[in-house]
């Protein structure tokens, strides 16, 4: 169920000098869309922010981490102050609150795994809400562009049977792209029940490739520019290979990436 609500800043840290975690009261936003599933938040969803008075346009962010209680849920996001919307985001103090609406977006169909969980940039805080879905049995391959840049890699060494590194740089890990290593894992032949990836589209494109490769089914989630973020504008299309479009943040932003037109 989407709710619009003011929601209060529990905890803001920097984790990078551009990258931000913010914990935030949501009320019973995780406990009410849980409904009869018993499963209030699919990983991948996302919450979409007013970010200053001045702004039109909301910002969509992944959910990283959440928790449900009596006295009150919680939700944990993590994003880079980018441009003017998310710098204002970033600079809210503890205590103050925000508008935010949400839960929004499809998330990653999952079941008991083992999955191999691969994140670039800051397509990574939402893999770590995957790896806590699978209760540590998962594999995580992280991309940064260097090693300053790199977030959360304790919280994922906690909650994953391992964890794999590529930096374009070369500064920490490997030094190249995750799609080495998606390849590298999946011909070690242990059985994962799928790839769910999320980050830049390039990156995405090459792992359903690899993913294809060797027969395993992936799941992307797409970081396309969004405006409403509930599906009335239309502006966050992606093309099927059907010949259909779709839309980030009704449709997905999480997709089979057999169905995508990586092409187009």
């Amino acid at each position: 169920m989407k709710v619009e609500q003011s929601c209060k800043i529990l905890e803001k840290r920097r984790l990078t000098q551009d990258a931000v975690l913010m914990t935030l009261a949501v009320g019973d936003m995780v406990s009410s869309a849980a409904g009869n599933t018993g499963r209030p938040i699919r990983p991948g969803q996302f919450l979409h922010i007013k970010c200053g008075e001045g702004l039109l346009l909301r910002r969509p962010i992944s959910i990283c981490d959440w928790t449900q209680s009596g006295d009150g849920d919680t939700v944990t996001i993590v994003f880079e102050a980018r441009g003017e919307g998310t710098a204002w985001l970033a600079r809210r103090p503890e205590g103050h609150t925000v508008d935010v609406l949400g839960l929004l977006g499809s998330g990653f169909q999952m079941g008991g795994g083992p999955y191999l969980l691969v994140g670039g940039g800051i397509g990574v805080p939402p893999m770590l809400g995957c790896a806590k879905a699978c209760g540590g049995a998962s594999t995580a391959i992280l991309g940064f562009r260097s090693k300053d840049r790199a977030i959360l890699l304790d919280e994922f060494g906690r909650h994953c049977a391992g964890v794999r590194i590529a930096t374009d740089d070369g500064s920490l890990g490997h030094h190249g792209f995750v799609d080495e290593l998606v390849r590298q894992e999946l011909e070690k032949g242990r059985r994962y029940q799928g790839v769910l990836a999320c980050g830049p589209k390039p990156m995405l494109k090459s792992v359903a490739k690899a993913a294809a490769e060797f027969g395993v089914p992936c799941q992307v989630s797409m970081e396309e520019r969004m405006a409403c973020g509930v599906g009335a504008c239309l502006g966050c299309a992606v093309a099927m290979k059907d010949k259909t479009v779709k839309h980030v943040c009704k449709d997905g932003p999480v997709f089979d990436a057999q169905e995508v037109d990586w092409d187009a």
